[in-house]
Parts: structure tokens; sequence; C-alpha cells
């Protein structure tokens, strides 16, 4: 299944949790240097993603029953994936700093596999607060929590 979503952030950041509406976010977050240029943040339950666009985020969430790896690594600047554990059933795309819930979904409690592909980003103007960048999140259930870079961005 396919689900888009467009939505205001700001702080270059929006939150995928399965933490119920986690409001209180920033001291949980792991953001060693390492996290930062790989663009993606841990805590848990929850996963900080790295934008380039200051303002609206847009990209689209797939739900998969296994690992996709046809993956063409020329369409992204960027891909990293990690375990998410989900232990509330619930998933949700958070705005930053609000984490108000621009999308959520009901999925069964366990351990998903998630895969963040990042476009657009080697177009962005630092002077507008919107970019080209585009995010393509897809989750599949597996028991992998190791964090993987497959393509690693260099610039911001």
């Amino acid at each position: 299944m396919k689900y888009e979503f467009d939505f205001g952030t700001q702080y270059n950041t929006f939150y995928l949790s399965s933490d119920e509406g986690m409001r209180s976010v920033a001291e949980k977050l792991d953001n060693s240097d390492q996290s930062l240029r790989e663009r993606l943040v841990e805590a848990k339950n929850l996963l900080a993603i790295s934008t380039h666009s200051y303002g609206r985020i847009r990209g689209t969430i797939h739900f998969l029953d296994s690992v996709d790896d046809n993956i063409n690594l020329d369409l992204y600047d960027h891909i990293v994936e990690v375990g998410l554990k989900v232990e509330s059933g619930e998933l949700q795309v958070l705005s930053c700093p609000t984490s108000s819930i621009e999308f959520k979904k009901s999925i069964d409690p366990g351990t998903y596999r998630v895969r963040i592909y990042s476009s657009g980003l080697k177009s962005y103007d630092t002077d507008e607060e919107e970019g080209d960048d585009r995010y393509k999140i897809e989750i599949w259930p597996d028991t992998n929590k190791a964090r993987k870079v497959l393509k690693q961005y260099d610039g911001y």
C-alpha cells in the first residue's frame, strides 16, 4: 500500500514514530555526528528524518510484505535504512517541532525495517523554505535493527 504525504515542518526534520504522538522528542534523540551525516537520528520507537527543506515536506510511504531489493541508486541522492520497533500498533508521521500527526496507520506491533530514500537534495536553495527534495519511505516486517547506508549524500 502506498500513501502520499505533504505537510509543513521546521528545523529540517520530520519524525516517524510508533509512540502514540510523542510530544517531547528532543531529549530522547541520538544526535551523534554519524547520525546527522547519515540523515537519520534514532530514539526508542522514533526516527528523526533529516530534510533539506525547512518548510514543506512531500513524499510517499509504502507498506510492503517483504524487502524490495530492486533499487535504482541513480534516482536518489541518499538512502538509509534501520529497524524500528512498533509497540503501540500505530505508525505515525509527525511534524517538527510540534509533533502534530500528519499521517497515521494501524499496523501489527513488532519490529520493522524502514528504508528512507531522499531525492532532490542537490537542487536545494538555502534562500527558500521549500525545495525540490522528496522522500520515499518503505516499511516491511523484519527483525534486523542495524543501520545501513545504501547511498551516502555528502552535500548539505
